[in-house]
Parts: C-alpha cells; structure tokens; sequence
C-alpha cells in the first residue's frame, strides 16, 4: 500500500482534530461502556482515545506507521496503541472499526472480511468521498487540485470516492444485517477556513501527496505552489466555504 497523504504535520495536524463526535457519531449509540474495539489505522490516536474516555470501551488501535504510534501512546498513556497490521492480528474484538482506511487499501473488501472475522458484534467503517466533497469561493484552483489528488490516488490503487462504494463493499465482503449512512465536515468560518485551507496548502507543497503528484509525472513544483496560493486565496474569501461528503457502514455480526 503506497499511502498518499503520509505523515507531514499538516497531515497529522488535521487527523489530531478528529473525535469521536465528529468522526464516528454513526457508530456512538450501539455502544456499550465495556465493550472491547479495535481501532484499526488509529494514526495519531485522538479517536481511540476518545472512545475509550467517552464512551468507557476497552479499545486497542493499531497503525503501521511506527512513528505515528510513538506519538499516540506519549499523548495517551492510559491507551493500548500497537504497529501492527489487520490481516497479521490474532484475536476478538466486540467492535471492530476503521475510520478513513478503507480509501487508501488496493483490496478494500478483503479488509472488511478480515475487519468482519475479528469482530463479534460490529463492524464500523466510515470514508471520504473526494468527487462529492462541494465548495464555493476561491478562483477555480481547488478544480485542479481535486483533479490531481484522484490521479495521485488513482495511480497508487486508492479510492477517493470509498465513500459511496461501502455498502456494495461491505456486502462483497460477506457482512450481513448492513446499514449505510452519510455524514460530511463543513468548514465555513474565517477560523474554520483558515485552518483547512492552510494544511492543505502546506499538503500541496510538503506532504507525501505532492512528492508522488511530482514523481508520478502528474503535477511540477510549480504548479503544486500555485495551488497552494489557492487554498488561501479560498480561505481568504469571506463568502467561501467546503462541504465534505463521508460514507458510513455499520454491520452487525452474528455468531
């Protein structure tokens, strides 16, 4: 799996935003102080941690990205975060959930199965949906970028639009008593703007999304600049604002 966001800071300072209330409300009222959830993908911990304190769930998160783990367990040392991997875990879980996973695997099915296998009451995933995120303001560059973002995400096997393809997804995976819902993010205040604009901005010159935009012959440094002027150029414009559309699954698993 070639990850197309990476760990830059503007990409981890916008995953250290994420709750449980902004990020799995879908998923809050069919849980129980008590339950045991595995956290797949956690990053940088903000939402397992949250689940653990606000909802009394004994949870475990997992990421590959060892650097980013070191980072959730200083942050949460009341938490359990591991490296690991889905397809390598042993074990069960009452909930097993993934939050803006899914759109970066190649097999996205085979993870909901394995996430499908190890879980023995809930299966939770929730996705970004690129082509339905909507916006007004700016000059038209955030065109471009969002053009460029799903051949970047496109030549590295993703799926920037995993949001409306989780309930088709859930039921290949053999998942059974499945829901599907919708949610979205929106960013409308000169505060709000100011931050979604900038760690976009900074994602367009110095993530991991504009080294492979430059190295898969898709974008110049140039032209990753310019389109960093036009996230603030957005962010500046008072009438602006973004709405960013998610898709959600919830499937019960029986015995």
């Amino acid at each position: 799996m070639t990850y197309t966001h990476g760990h830059h800071e503007s990409v981890l300072r916008s995953h250290r935003w994420r709750t449980a209330a902004n990020s799995c409300g879908y998923l809050l009222p069919h849980l129980r102080p008590g339950m045991t959830l595995l956290d797949v993908g956690c990053g940088p911990g903000t939402i397992t941690a949250d689940l653990a304190a606000s909802q009394g769930l004994d949870v475990l998160g997992i990421d590959p990205a060892p650097s980013v783990i070191d980072e959730a367990r200083r942050d949460f040392p009341g938490v359990r975060f591991e490296v690991g991997d889905l397809f390598d875990l042993d074990g069960r879980w009452d909930v097993v959930h993934a939050h803006q996973v899914l759109q970066h695997l190649a097999d996205p099915v085979a993870a909901l199965r394995r996430m499908g296998e190890l879980a023995t009451t809930l299966v939770a995933a929730r996705d970004s949906d690129y082509p339905g995120f909507v916006w007004t303001g700016g000059d038209g560059r955030l065109d471009r970028w969002r053009e460029l973002y799903l051949a970047v995400t496109a030549a590295n096997g993703a799926n920037a639009d995993a949001g409306r393809h989780l309930l088709r997804w859930a039921r290949e995976a053999g998942l059974t008593d499945v829901a599907y819902s919708t949610s979205t993010w929106t960013y409308s205040t000169p505060d709000e703007r100011a931050w979604w604009g900038g760690l976009w901005a900074d994602r367009c010159t110095s993530s991991s999304f504009a080294e492979q935009a430059v190295a898969y012959g898709l974008s110049t440094t140039d032209e990753l600049a310019d389109l960093a002027d036009g996230w603030r150029a957005w962010a500046a414009d008072e009438d602006a604002l973004i709405v960013l559309l998610h898709g959600e699954v919830l499937a019960g698993v029986g015995p």
